[in-house]
């Protein structure tokens, strides 16, 4: 089988850290976190884990590793929750990556979106077949064009995993408006990081991404009161 290769240093490495992760989880930690698909998709690409696998027994790593994999989780559970609702609904993955969350919450019934960099989804569409009710968006979440796209008139949720620490604050601000505005069901689940897991970021990833400066990048330090007063889109908030 055709693998497909993943230059260092390019934004298709970001998705190698997060997938990486939920594989070593996986392994590691299989009482907590299965991930069918990580080790998969792992094994079709051309890139070399050495690096990683030197990581492997380190605490940080672990940590991080369970971290991104219990963050999936929490993911998962939120989606699930909002189809016993809207069982027709649309599930979004915003910045998908290699990420398969919508397969995993699939009921049968729902439709599911996939989002990123038309770069990242070239990679995606080479390494994972969608599904019927399934489909990806080559877009820049920045263009709101891709909401053309998606339907929310049995519902929507969308969700963003490890996505937000990329944008400014004032993006995802525009973004959330933007969402709150066109989707009256809609749902946004995402996760944070606070001011000094930003500066931690501060290095591989962020510039991998093409960010030089980090100045007025989003983070939350007390989501509750943060989110509430500066988002006055938010009908109701849960951490």
């Amino acid at each position: 089988m055709e693998k497909i290769k993943i230059e260092k240093n390019s934004v298709q490495e970001t998705l190698i850290i997060p997938l990486y992760g939920r594989k070593m989880c996986s392994e590691k930690f299989p009482e907590l976190y299965i991930d069918v698909y990580a080790k998969k998709l792992c094994d079709r690409l051309d890139y070399d884990f050495s690096q990683l696998e030197k990581k492997n027994d380190s605490f940080l790593y672990e940590f991080g590793s369970l971290e991104a994999a219990m963050r999936q989780l929490d993911m998962i559970w939120e989606i699930k929750d909002y189809l016993k609702k809207y069982p027709k609904a649309t599930i979004v993955n915003l910045g998908c990556g290699l990420d398969e969350t919508g397969k995993a919450c699939d009921n049968g019934l729902c439709n599911i979106v996939n989002i990123d960099f038309p770069d990242v989804i070239s990679v995606r569409e080479k390494l994972i077949i969608n599904q019927d009710r399934e489909k990806n968006i080559a877009c820049d979440l920045n263009d709101y064009s891709w909401m053309d796209e998606v339907d929310g008139s049995n519902g929507v949720i969308f969700f963003a995993a490890g996505v937000f620490h990329y944008f400014k604050k004032d993006e995802v601000k525009s973004l959330v408006l933007k969402l709150s505005e066109k989707y009256s069901r809609g749902c946004l689940v995402f996760d944070s990081v606070g001011k000094l897991g930003l500066k931690l970021m501060m290095s591989k990833a962020i510039k991998n991404m093409g960010i030089e400066n980090v100045e007025g990048l989003f983070y939350v330090n007390n989501p509750k009161e943060e989110l509430k007063d500066s988002c006055v889109m938010f009908h109701s908030f849960k951490d």
